[in-house]
Parts: C-alpha cells; structure tokens; sequence
C-alpha cells in the first residue's frame, strides 16, 4: 500500500505540473498580458508603451522562466530604473538590499497580488475557499445520505412500485441543472409575489452568519442534483449484490431480510458510489459557479468568474492550481478506499 501511494503521488505532482503549466501557458499569452497592461495603465496606450509597461514587470521573458519565478524554483526578475531605483517580483523599491528575497513563487507561499481585488492572493484564496467549503459540507450532509438510501430502498426490491418511484425521481433531479432548480426555488419560496417568502432569495447574508433561512436554498439546489446521480449509481450496484449467489444462500439460511441487507449486501453495494461519492467534491468546487452567482454567495466559484472575467492572471492561476489539487487529492482517496472497500483488488 506505501508503495502505491509513493506511485501516485509522483503521478499527481508530474500531473499537477502539466495541468498547471498549460494553464499559465494560456493565461500569459500576449492578448491577454496587453489586455492587463492596459487595464492597469491605460486604455490608450501605444504598443511601445504596452511593450515597455510588460517588460519592466518580467511578463516578456520566455514561458519556462516566467513559469520557474511563478512557481518558485527560479530567480524572479530584476529591474533598474533610469534613476536606478531597483524593483524585482519578489522585493519593491522600498525593501532595503539585505531583505530583499532570491525567490518567491507558490513553493515560498507566495501566490501573487490580485489585480481585481487589490490584495494577496494566497489571503483571497484562502477567505473564499472557506466560505466554499461551508458549503460544501452542508450539501454533502444532505445529499449523500439521502442518496444512499434512496438507492438502497429502490435496489433492494427491483422492479418494485417504490423502485419506479425512486428512480423516476433520482432521473428528474438529475436532469435538471441547478440553474433552473436554483430560479423555481427562489420564485416559490423566496419570492413574495407567490406568496411563499419563507427563505432568503440572496445567501449573501450567510457568508458571516449562516442559517437556515439564507442557506437551505443554495445547499438544497446543489445537493438535488447530485442526489440523483449517486442514488443511481448505489441503486444499480444494489441490484447487483442483491443477485449475488451469497445473498441467495443467506437467504436459504434463513437469515431476515433486514439483517441480509445491512450485513452482507450493503458494504460490496457501496463500492462503486463510492467513487462517485469522492468525485463529487472537486464538482462541487467548481461546478458551484452558477449556484453562488444565482444566490450572490461570493464563494470559490465566484472567484473564479470574476478571475476569468476580468483578466486577473495571479488569482486565476492560484484558482487552478487548487481545483487540480483538489482533484489529484479526491482521486487518490478515492483509489485507496476503493481498494480497502474491495480487499480483492491486488495492488501489483
């Protein structure tokens, strides 16, 4: 098991560098570093004047050496002034020649100022990601045992009146994205045209104090959706197990239904959602882009729009290399739980 760890871990760094090399390879192309110089200088600048702006910040060195600065394993670029004021990527003319650092990328935790937001990005990360991870928690506390068991009760008895209705009912919440979820919610129980003002229609509120009145729509829009999926997915690998020739033989023992299902069937039934169950966490990162900007939570998704959206280079990188460590993170989880769930996969 050490050994197959080792293995993927050096798998998932050698993957985690790829990813995150192509994506500072896209984000520093020139339209968008001469989109930047003049949205940070001006919108009239002349293509000497944009060339000059990039030059003196580093963003005209080769690809490789930019990349080595960002990630912190090359020295970060100097420049000299014609008064000869010194400023570099990783001091500026105020830090004395003493303190003045070699290197600064994400190795020595420094994930760049954020052009936007006009402050660190390794602070706006970190803020935005905890707000994402509240609610993150609460969806995975309500979909997954609701997917379960769910999947469980229609899996037991298939072909049954409550299987159909189960999985007629996992296939309709799968089948509508959280768009228009998230819209029905807020017009019937959030707007006072219906009538029904029993929830907020914003979660903004929830950011500092979250309750149930300002955070049950966002976290019930997202954990329908992915309800649906799980159950069918446990659903199908119940149906499964409960064909299995053991489960016939406990059942020719004599052993009670009840007793069939949650000690015999219901850990080899949970083999495959849980994969599914694991993948759903580097969803939820990045798929709640809709839902936060639906409900105006200013989560991590909403990051990443304002990111993309208004060229912010430094912050958009740092939202990259989360979401790729996340999902290394989740799938390397998700292999060891496997295995141990199933002890007859062979680790060769």
């Amino acid at each position: 098991m050490g050994l197959f760890i080792l293995r993927r871990l050096g798998v998932m760094i050698i993957t985690a560098l790829c990813l995150t090399f192509i994506v500072f390879f896209l984000t520093n192309l020139y339209p968008n570093l001469e989109k930047l110089a003049k949205t940070q200088g001006n919108f009239r600048m002349s293509d000497e004047a944009v060339a000059s702006w990039l030059g003196n910040r580093g963003y005209l060195d080769s690809t490789p050496s930019k990349f080595g600065q960002w990630l912190g394993v090359v020295p970060g670029w100097t420049h000299t002034t014609e008064d000869g004021v010194e400023t570099g990527r990783c001091f500026g003319s105020d830090v004395p020649a003493d303190d003045r650092a070699t290197f600064c990328g994400i190795l020595q935790g420094d994930w760049g100022y954020s052009t936007v937001f006009k402050d660190d990005v390794s602070t706006i990360i970190a803020t935005r990601l905890g707000l994402t991870g509240k609610l993150m928690f609460w969806v995975m506390v309500l979909m997954v045992p609701s997917a379960l068991l769910l999947g469980v009760l229609a899996g037991m008895r298939e072909g049954s009146k409550t299987d159909r209705t189960l999985s007629t009912f996992a296939i309709t919440t799968t089948a509508t994205p959280e768009y228009v979820s998230g819209v029905i919610f807020i017009a019937v129980f959030a707007s006072s045209a219906v009538g029904l003002k029993w929830f907020k229609g914003t979660a903004t509120s929830a950011m500092e104090s979250a309750n149930f009145e300002n955070f049950f729509l966002p976290v019930l829009t997202i954990s329908l959706y992915g309800m649906g999926y799980i159950a069918r997915m446990t659903r199908a690998s119940m149906t499964e197990v409960m064909t299995a020739q053991y489960i016939r033989t406990a059942r020719l023992k004599g052993v009670s239904f009840p007793n069939i299902v949650m000690k015999h069937a219901l850990r080899n039934a949970l083999i495959a959602p849980f994969t599914v169950i694991m993948l759903q966490f580097p969803w939820l990162l990045n798929g709640v882009v809709i839902v936060e900007t639906l409900f105006n939570y200013k989560g991590f998704g909403w990051v990443l729009v304002q990111a993309a959206g208004n060229n912010d280079i430094e912050l958009l990188l740092a939202v990259s290399v989360v979401s790729v460590v996340v999902v290394l993170v989740t799938q390397l989880i998700s292999d060891i739980g496997y295995v141990y769930l199933n002890p007859r996969i062979r680790i060769s």
